[in-house]
């Protein structure tokens, strides 16, 4: 199983030509954070945008983290959003790779 967060759709978004192709050479549908997706609509200026980055994640299934994940990612945020500026979903999304089994078929 892949998991594919917001900078690398972003760049799919943008028709980034490295982004695009790998994506497309992926052989199973990769998986994206529910979170990657609020970050993707919220980062949308209109309707249009919106319903695009909609379309862009229609066919993966979104996953969410655990409540045990939550917890790990509010020890990281206490710990690093001073010292090293840590975004709220950026200190999330890494945690969904510990809960998921990636390389999973």
């Amino acid at each position: 199983m892949y998991i594919v967060d917001t900078d690398i759709l972003v760049d799919i978004q943008r028709g980034y030509k490295n982004a695009m192709t790998w994506f497309h050479d992926l052989s199973d549908i990769p998986s994206i954070p529910g979170f990657a997706v609020m970050e993707l609509i919220q980062g949308s200026k209109n309707k249009e945008q919106a319903r695009k980055v909609l379309q862009l994640v229609t066919p993966s299934p979104i996953i969410w983290a655990t409540e045990a994940d939550c917890e790990r990612a509010l020890i990281n945020f206490k710990n690093y959003y001073l010292s090293n500026n840590l975004g709220l979903v950026d200190g999330s999304i890494p945690l969904l790779y510990k809960t998921v089994k990636v390389g999973e078929n």
